[in-house]
């Protein structure tokens, strides 16, 4: 298991389970710094009106403090197997432990809260979007051992389904079936990209052929890096912060979207108007005659209409009264 505790070797795989939940995920006298209730904390409890001999009930921020104080450290640096990167692999455990902290009441009662927050970093890790930031374009120093850097190098070329599952498996130490569960799979398909992936490994180091041997270089490349976490009441702050931030967003989108819906009622037509036809040019009409002089015709018929003013029938020549 890929944890900040130093062995001389890999645990047997038959132990390995047995191994990973040897420690409890809220050790309660760890966060407290004893090992065992003295005479005047058993006097306080009891005061308290608490049980003798039961551990007292942490709060949701202890609680988490604690779960992140065990897990944090050893998840940073899986997931610095899973993408050759430092700083992505403290954002994605930092972002895995924030929705763990949105959601404690369900993770706190779920019955393995290491592997929630387990699945939510790799998933976060592995998420195809980081390619499109420019701060992951650019690759990262590599691991200064040569050794280090021909693994890490190896792991990388791994399609990440078979990354993935070779890390649980050989690095944290799951058996098949949860490493099936964690990754969505069947246990075939599970064993299946198991082999391939240390088919692929062995390929490029054939001294990691052995189980074991992959097991201990695991170890080894993990904890060679300086790989940091940040502080649990930071991580807890920033999930709140995000959170608000995201609230405010979400109300400001409503308020725009109701304004606009509100303004487009008030200034939309309540009945039809039809649209106006655009205008067209008329065609066919002769053009205007400018003035000229008129000719033997127009003048003879001018006359004739001077002289034929009040000659006309009687009935339309006016009569004096």
């Amino acid at each position: 298991m890929v944890t900040t505790q130093t062995t001389a070797g890999p645990p047997p795989p038959g132990n390995r389970r047995r191994l990973r939940r040897s420690r409890p995920l809220t050790p309660v006298q760890e966060a407290s710094g004893r090992t065992g209730p003295d005479t005047a904390d058993a006097e306080a409890e009891k005061r308290a009106g608490v049980p003798s001999g039961q551990p007292p009930q942490l709060t949701p921020d202890q609680a988490f403090d604690a779960l992140y104080a065990f897990c944090a450290p050893a998840l940073v640096r899986q997931t610095y197997l899973l993408t050759g990167r430092r700083e992505l692999a403290r954002e994605a455990v930092e972002r895995a432990f924030q929705q763990a902290w949105q959601r404690w009441p369900d993770v706190a009662r779920d019955r393995d809260p290491a592997g929630w927050v387990r699945a939510v970093a790799y998933d976060c890790a592995l998420s195809p979007w980081h390619r499109f930031r420019p701060r992951h374009r650019s690759p990262e120093p590599p691991p200064a051992d040569p050794a280090d850097r021909e693994l890490l190098h190896a792991l990388l070329t791994l399609p990440p389904p078979h990354r993935r599952t070779l890390v649980l498996y050989d690095g944290v130490g799951l058996d098949l079936p949860e490493t099936a569960a964690e990754t969505e799979a069947s246990t075939p398909a599970a064993a299946n990209r198991l082999t391939h992936a240390r088919e692929a490994v062995a390929a490029r180091l054939p001294e990691l052929a052995d189980p074991a041997a992959l097991h201990r270089r695991l170890l080894e490349l993990a904890s060679a890096e300086r790989l940091s976490a940040a502080r649990p009441a930071h991580v807890r702050t920033g999930g709140e912060r995000r959170n608000v931030f995201w609230t405010r967003a979400a109300i400001a989108f409503t308020v725009t979207i109701v304004g606009a819906t509100t303004l487009t009622l008030r200034t939309a037509p309540t009945r039809y108007e039809p649209p106006i036809a655009p205008a067209q040019a008329v065609r066919g009409v002769p053009a205007a005659g400018g003035m000229g002089p008129l000719s033997q015709e127009e003048r003879a018929l001018q006359e004739k209409l001077t002289r034929a003013e009040t000659s006309g029938p009687q009935r339309l020549a006016p009569q004096p009264w």
